[in-house]
């Protein structure tokens, strides 16, 4: 049954994305006699599942060494659409964190929402965010990683704006929207030249020809603050942070998961380009720059605010901050122990804001 559950283990994203979609007709309004509250139910119960199927997997691969897995998804001709999944004692951690606390997250919502008429859309929207990040966690492929970036950026905006009858809410998913786009953009150009150099975009292979790469000073520097780019944005860095603190006119819930986890998912990418970004000392200074700028001034800014969500996704920007400025001086390690450590804490934190 282990082995079972080990060779499977692709399929734990797959739960929640199931979760959503049942949710569905509840959520479009095809059943109504029930209520919205099965809708919930369902989503809990895959999400159960995802997290204890995780949590076995985590007790297998703990003492063992990283497996990769490769899934065809398409295949004609000289055309293949493959993707590289990692299954390392990180990865996997990386996933029971997610579904454990998105599993605390939806418990909250249960209460927190209980009289929403529109319970129903938003379970099946942190479904689809939950499947998005414990994808992200195993990916071992900068493009697929890219993807689900795209599909981290569109339930933000979903989830920002569920109130959207308010127009502070539109204005505060439209900002969060546009400025995670900037450096999604700058994050596709660096994807696609190194396509072209490096001839494949699974990170294993991408660490090899980093070994062995030969590029011009200016080409590295530019190809490293391109793959900056993205993760910044995600993280809410300087001078792309302004939209983590407008996203707190969503409801609790999703903040709850966007302040622990969506941003952990882009310092988790950037963590994973470390050998792509030792090839431009210039980018790893900006690292250092941005990361210190930002840990310092949002922690000013944060200390000044009178609204406990703001002060609190601002402070997630100030240690996104500290996790920026480990990865510019090399510190994987200890950009991986804040990573984990905040995500636990700042969910926490938002649960007990009320």
């Amino acid at each position: 049954m282990d082995q079972s559950l080990f060779s499977t283990s692709w399929f734990v994203p797959l739960y929640s994305l199931l979760g959503a979609i049942l949710t569905l007709p509840w959520g479009t309004g095809i059943i109504r006699r029930t209520g919205p509250r099965p809708a919930a139910y369902i989503n809990l119960l895959t999400t159960v599942l995802a997290f204890v199927h995780s949590l076995f997997v985590f007790n297998i691969i703990w003492d063992k060494e990283p497996e990769k897995l490769l899934v065809t998804w398409f295949k004609a001709a000289d055309l293949d659409l493959s993707f590289a999944l990692e299954l390392s004692p990180v990865s996997i951690g990386a996933t029971v964190l997610i579904t454990g606390l998105s599993l605390l997250a939806q418990v909250y919502a249960l209460g927190y929402m209980e009289k929403d008429w529109s319970l129903a859309r938003f379970f099946a929207l942190l479904g689809f965010f939950e499947a998005a990040l414990s994808a992200l966690a195993i990916s071992d492929s900068l493009f697929f990683s890219y993807g689900l970036l795209e599909v981290l950026t569109l339930s933000t905006y979903l989830l920002v704006g569920f109130w959207y009858a308010q127009p502070l809410v539109v204005t505060a998913a439209r900002d969060a929207f546009l400025t995670k786009r900037v450096g999604d953009l700058l994050l596709l150009m660096a994807v696609v030249t190194l396509s072209t150099l490096a001839g494949s975009l699974n990170f294993s292979d991408l660490y090899e020809w980093a070994q062995t790469a030969n590029l011009s000073p200016m080409t590295s520097t530019l190809l490293g603050l391109a793959l900056i780019a993205g993760p910044a944005g995600k993280c809410a860095q300087f001078p792309l942070h302004l939209w983590l603190d407008e996203a707190m006119e969503g409801p609790n819930p999703a903040s709850v998961m966007r302040n622990s986890l969506v941003v952990a998912g882009g310092a988790y990418l950037l963590y994973k380009l470390q050998p792509l970004l030792a090839l431009s000392p210039v980018a790893l200074n900006v690292l250092v720059v941005m990361g210190t700028v930002t840990a310092i001034g949002a922690t000013l800014v944060s200390i000044a605010q009178i609204d406990i969500k703001r002060s609190l996704s601002h402070s997630t920007s100030a240690y996104m901050g500290l996790v920026f400025l480990a990865v510019g001086l090399q510190q994987g390690g200890v950009a991986l122990m804040l990573l984990l450590t905040h995500a636990i804490a700042k969910a926490l934190l938002f649960m007990s804001s009320g």
